[in-house]
């Protein structure tokens, strides 16, 4: 049975790139019969908000998209809040150590600045690290850990290509080493988003995951984790974008772009998920619809690769004026 899901940072309202995104995973698990988990990712507590994660439930909700499994609702794999699931962290890390896939990088902010201007990397992963702690003796190690600056601990990239195969994006391929060792704990000890991510992935079963494509990136990282930790690899699909009339992606900073201030300005839900299916693909034209309406009719193949701009509302236009851009 497929198992898909949709996990939500709670630090910033809900906008309609993030519905997009939720309503197409849900219409790609509900028309395969399958069932739909709802994850919150609030592992760094500093920028998450308890009352952000209630808000992004009640606006789902107010969509039309319901879950099999999630917070409010429980189910078989839970806890379905990611701050509660640290000993399942825990464990997938003494993995990883005992198989000799980490290292501890003491690398300073200013190092790793100087790392930024680098020309290469992943684009969703920022520049690439070059191993500069990968390759330091037990000395070096014992020297740099006695000046009492906790490391972070990273991933040993293994010398070989990831390929596999998008349900959106198609084939793609990285080459070995792509975007360098990656962060898996922090030094301040928060465990990093593609373990995590990885670690609740395996254990609530996903075998999909469709997400946006600013996440493609991050695809090669977490199935080497998933091969590290000798754990099934989930297919993925990542359909693209929503850009703010500023040329950037879709965000908090975008305030009349969110549901919630849809919602406000008295918006009926069928109008909205009208324009994400038109601006998806899945239908001619923006006309109202409702989300249970899509289902039989949705096709993986037919989610449009052209990228949409949402046009900031003005006096007598559309609250939802996005078009797609040619």
């Amino acid at each position: 049975m497929m198992r898909g899901r949709f996990a939500p940072t709670p630090s910033g309202l809900m906008h309609l790139g993030n519905a997009r995104t939720a309503l197409l995973a849900w219409l790609q698990v509900r028309r395969a019969g399958g069932q739909f988990v709802l994850r919150i990712e609030d592992i760094d507590k500093p920028r998450a908000r308890p009352d952000l994660a209630a808000q992004i439930l009640d606006d789902l909700r107010w969509l039309g998209i319901d879950w099999d499994e999630g917070p409010d609702v429980g189910g078989p794999y839970g806890p379905y809040t990611q701050s509660e699931r640290a000993d399942l962290y825990r464990e997938a890390l003494g993995r990883l150590e005992a198989a000799g896939w980490l290292y501890p990088c003491y690398c300073s902010r200013s190092e790793l600045m100087a790392i930024a201007s680098a020309p290469h990397g992943l684009g969703a992963e920022g520049p690439a690290y070059p191993g500069t702690c990968r390759h330091l003796t037990a000395e070096h190690r014992t020297r740099r850990a006695a000046r009492g600056k906790a490391p972070s601990l990273r991933f040993a990239l293994p010398d070989e290509p990831v390929s596999f195969a998008d349900g959106v994006a198609g084939p793609q391929t990285f080459p070995p080493g792509a975007g360098g060792d990656f962060v898996v704990v922090r030094a301040d000890g928060i465990v990093g988003y593609q373990l995590a991510v990885v670690a609740d992935d395996a254990a609530m079963q996903i075998t999909d995951v469709l997400r946006g494509w600013d996440l493609l990136d991050s695809t090669p990282r977490q199935i080497l984790l998933f091969r590290a930790l000798g754990l099934p690899v989930p297919r993925f699909a990542h359909v693209p974008l929503l850009f703010g009339p500023d040329g950037q992606r879709l965000s908090k900073r975008h305030g009349s772009a969110t549901i919630a201030a849809m919602r406000a300005a008295g918006m009926p839900p069928e109008r909205v998920v009208g324009h994400l299916a038109h601006l998806s693909g899945l239908t001619d034209r923006p006309e109202p619809v409702r989300a249970a309406d899509l289902v039989a009719g949705f096709d993986l193949g037919r989610v449009t690769l052209e990228p949409a701009t949402y046009r900031s509302p003005r006096d007598g236009q559309d609250v939802t004026g996005a078009d797609r851009d040619h």
